[in-house]
């Protein structure tokens, strides 16, 4: 120790100068070797390569992995550097042959540069090739070899080489040559790109073919010889075509990729996707594609989605339309008006409140709240429909009467809670028709809430009757997460599984497409939860669809958002939603969540619990929630004359001739509409004209509704026409007489509907039949 001081005082400078040296030597080397851009590459959950972006200089590089498949890097050694495992980062035995066989020969005949070497050369980029620069080289090899291992350099070599034109590393090269995986090559395919980066330029077809050739052939020969190969593979591998024209990089996602690009740009990103079924479902959209656009229908989207993970096994994006036509545009993620498909949720909301049961009946007549007039799509009347039916035909008066009498600000708060993103107004914005589309969502949302009602059914019953804290999570995208739920709770996320469960038991019973609408018949066929939606003015498809296992949505329609003849739910999204269900695993039924449910008796005319009146009576399993349901409000027990033709009371008919009945009678309005689609329906028998009731209702006006507004009708020529008012009586035979501010207006029999055109102003309509009863109703009449 007291020497190495002497030595150091007595040379200070030469100290200096090695500590210097020893500091430089040290840190010498940059802390990242390449800073170049790279290719954002996704890959599906079993690795295989959806599709890659290029790099923002506008190469092909791929993202760097340690990954070297076995052939090509024996093949890029015994080319490049036999000895790579042997010596410090240069040899010097090649370095010795090269300058003899170079100053021999008065120029450059032989390289010595080991693949160390080449790795500092390629990340030292653009630096001018002089004798200080191949020194530089040579000290950053021996530094480089004592930070990374032997395999390291050898993958950063194998990431970063050039392999012509303008793709760097190995596995895009293999991708562009050969159209699959560097893990896929065979020997032949493994030598071409082996010598390579020796002579990127031999790649390019019809430009020195024969001495790319050469050079492969002349590297399989001395692999044979070292016994690497045998005389078969090597008599096959020399056999073997060269490449030719580049290949397209698959593009099984692009919109998947393009949509993780944004965030994830330059990365490597294995996905959730099924490769097999994005593949089958391509092919499916593509066909569909050429069906719709025949209608100058020209965009498409699909989501699927796995119940019990929320991964995301299939995402297409769009169409393979064209530019004109939106193509690059990602549907899935886009606001688009719902149409119907959101009835399910506040179907699962009423019943979740104990406001109806799946067989309650529910009016379905003319309505108006203010100036909106909701109208069915085939625009007739049921008059009384069961809730269950009314969500399967996807009837709109229904829905908008049920979600009056649910409250719009209820549901709106229900929507906020999901969340569907896109709901960012008030609920008075959107008012009565946010049931029938007049919000937009998009299908990711709407996948992820369908499939979130599945799994907290799934959840339910394979638990201890218990939920997770967080069911209505995100769909995942990426392989090597996996979702949290949450913790178990006895707590409802939103609704209770009962509920949820018995709307999909509605749901089930939707009418499918023409081709598939015998699927019952069958044993093998699938059990799908589905529905429909058709935007106003024509201009969304929608069809999202439900098992245990999977979620399915597709979106279609324009982009641009122009509507068109045919463009609704059933007929330009349903086919295709079948036909993607078709590839993916059958799967069992919902299991019933009996612990949440109870049976009771039911009426089995109205559906709703049974009454002290109701005759025929049905056993039913409902939420538990469903027993706060008000009894059958529609069965009366009434009393006959014996000749069971008249109503009779106590103030005509003494008891012992009264014959006592129970009787399914609906309110004139609802009944005018429902005897026309039940022709078993009968209305109660009338009052003996000794026995008249004061107090029965015995009829309704059909339009106008209380204190409607009426906007005068006009042709396209500004004609104006009449209004049509309507009445609906309980004995239609009856002869009614209308009055319109005590003027007497005339009198309607049988069909009781009078045409109008008052002036503008405020009016009272009045309506008395023979037996002198009489309604009235208040209208304004506005510009």
């Amino acid at each position: 120790m007291n020497k190495l001081k002497t030595y150091v005082f007595k040379h200070k400078i030469k100290a200096v100068v090695i500590t210097v040296a020893l500091i430089w030597y040290a840190f010498c080397l940059p802390k990242n070797l390449f800073n170049t851009p790279t290719s954002t590459v996704i890959t599906s959950a079993s690795n295989t390569l959806l599709g890659a972006k290029i790099a923002k200089d506008g190469q092909w590089r791929f993202p760097e992995s340690d990954s070297i498949p076995q052939k090509f890097k024996t093949c890029v050694l015994y080319f490049e550097d036999e000895y790579f495992y042997k010596h410090p980062g240069f040899n010097p035995i090649s370095i010795f042959k090269a300058l003899k066989q170079n100053l021999a020969s008065n120029e450059v005949k032989r390289g010595a540069s080991t693949i160390t070497q080449q790795v500092i050369r390629l990340s030292r980029d653009g630096q001018k090739r002089t004798y200080l620069e191949k020194l530089k080289e040579f000290i950053l090899a021996t530094r480089i070899e004592l930070k990374y291992s032997k395999d390291k350099i050898l993958s950063l070599y194998a990431n970063h080489a050039p392999f012509g034109g303008n793709v760097v590393g190995l596995e895009a090269a293999s991708w562009r040559y050969f159209n699959r995986s560097a893990h896929q090559l065979s020997w032949a395919e493994s030598a071409t790109l082996a010598v390579l980066p020796n002579a990127p330029s031999l790649i390019f077809p019809g430009k020195n073919q024969q001495l790319l050739l050469k050079k492969r052939n002349r590297l399989l020969k001395k692999l044979y010889q070292k016994k690497i190969i045998d005389q078969l593979t090597y008599d096959l591998a020399v056999a073997e075509n060269l490449p030719g024209k580049p290949y397209k990089l698959p593009q099984l996602a692009p919109h998947l990729l393009q949509k993780l690009s944004l965030s994830s740009s330059g990365k490597y990103i294995k996905t959730t996707i099924d490769e097999e079924l994005q593949t089958q479902i391509n092919a499916l959209v593509e066909s569909h594609y050429k069906t719709l656009s025949q209608n100058e229908i020209y965009n498409i989207a699909v989501l699927v989605l796995d119940v019990k993970t929320r991964n995301v096994l299939a995402y297409i994006g769009n169409s393979p339309t064209t530019k004109s036509h939106q193509k690059d545009v990602d549907i899935i993620d886009k606001p688009r008006s719902t149409g119907s498909v959101l009835k399910p949720i506040l179907y699962s909301a009423l019943l979740d409140d104990g406001m109806i049961l799946p067989n309650t009946i529910v009016p379905d007549i003319p309505t108006q709240y203010g100036n909106y007039e909701p109208q069915n799509y085939n625009k007739t009347y049921d008059g009384a429909v069961s809730a269950k039916q009314a969500l399967a035909r996807s009837l709109n008066v229904p829905s908008v009467r049920l979600l009056k009498s649910y409250g719009l600000e209820r549901f709106h708060s229900v929507l906020k809670q999901i969340p569907l993103t896109n709901v960012t107004f008030d609920a008075q914005h959107y008012g009565l028709s946010l049931i029938l589309g007049g919000a937009e969502s998009n299908l990711w949302d709407l996948c992820k809430t369908y499939a979130a009602f599945a799994g907290a059914v799934n959840h339910y019953t394979q638990t201890s009757s218990e939920y997770f804290s967080n069911e209505f999570t995100e769909p995942n995208l990426f392989a090597n997460y996996k979702v949290d739920f949450g913790k178990k709770q006895r707590e409802k996320p939103l609704f209770n599984a009962a509920s949820m469960y018995l709307t999909f038991e509605s749901l089930k019973e939707v009418n499918r497409p023409q081709e598939d609408e015998n699927w019952s018949f069958y044993d093998d066929s699938k059990q799908i939860a589905w529905k429909t939606g058709t935007s106003y003015g024509f201009k969304d498809a929608w069809a999202i669809g439900t098992t245990k296992d999977y979620v399915v949505g597709v979106w279609a329609g324009n982009a641009d958002g122009e509507g068109r003849p045919g463009l609704v739910g059933v007929e330009a999204a349903a086919p295709l939603l079948f036909s993607v269900f078709d590839k993916l695993p059958k799967s069992e039924w919902f299991t019933a969540p009996l612990d949440d449910m109870v049976e009771v008796e039911v009426c089995a005319k109205s559906g709703s619990r049974a009454s002290v009146n109701c005759e025929d009576v049905i056993q039913e399993l409902i939420p538990q929630s469903g027993l706060k349901t008000e009894a059958c409000k529609y069965h009366y027990q009434i009393h006959l004359d014996k000749n069971l033709q008249y109503r009779v009371n106590l103030n005509c008919e003494d008891n012992s001739q009264m014959v006592q009945r129970s009787w399914f009678q609906l309110p004139p309005l609802m009944a005018y509409y429902y005897k026309a689609k039940n022709p078993f329906y009968a209305d109660m028998p009338p009052f003996r004209e000794d026995c008249v009731s004061k107090n029965e209702q015995l009829f309704q006006f059909i339009y106008p509704k209380p204190n409607a507004i009426i906007y005068l009708p006009k042709d396209l020529d500004e004609t104006v026409n009449d209004v049509i008012f309507k009445i609906a009586h309980n004995k239609p035979e009856e002869t009614l007489y209308w009055y319109l501010k005590s003027k007497y207006l005339g009198e309607t029999k049988t069909i009781h509907e009078k045409a109008l055109q008052p002036e503008i102003g405020d009016y009272f309509l009045t309506v008395v039949d023979e037996a002198g009863n009489e309604i009235s109703t208040k209208f304004t009449i506005s510009k």
